[in-house]
């Protein structure tokens, strides 16, 4: 069974980041995980909710992101909320530490994907949104969506 160069399944989306950040960059890491996480995340079993990712002791770290244990693991099963290495070029890390050290920028989970058999992670680099932006955003998304719904009825009458 031949795979096609870009297929790419999407494990799990962070669909908050984009209510709660505004993203400005975004970057591609691979992830060093132990066997079963590889198994529940294919199995789609990952939460990026509350991750986020920092750099220290120049690497760069996914921290809190919830992968569940894996059903047929027995004792040889991970722990669902460690701390787990992003595998980036030394200049992607070099670039986001001097980034992240701006004053209120964030490196933010954005997507967990498979690549050619292998567990991606996709980060932005991003800028928390203050309570009005969110709701000017809401206002904005809600509007567009009343403007569509009316050119619908225009164009059936």
């Amino acid at each position: 069974m031949a795979h096609s160069e870009s297929s790419v399944k999407i494990v799990s989306d962070n669909r908050q980041a984009r209510h709660n950040y505004v993203l400005l960059e975004r970057f591609e890491a691979g992830l060093s995980l132990t066997g079963t996480e590889v198994k529940a995340a294919r199995e789609g079993k990952v939460q990026l909710k509350e991750s986020y990712a920092e750099v220290v002791g120049g690497e760069a770290w996914l921290v809190n992101a919830h992968i569940s244990e894996y059903s047929h693991g027995n004792r040889e099963n991970h722990e669902p909320k460690r701390r787990r290495k992003l595998l980036l070029h030394r200049a992607e890390i070099d670039k986001l530490l001097g980034k992240t050290r701006e004053k209120g920028l964030a490196l933010i989970p954005t997507r967990m994907y498979l690549k050619q058999g292998r567990i991606k992670c996709e980060l932005a680099l991003a800028r928390g949104k203050k309570l009005h932006d969110k709701r000017e955003a809401e206002r904005t998304r809600s509007a567009e969506a009343e403007a569509r719904a009316a050119i619908r009825r225009h164009s059936k009458s």
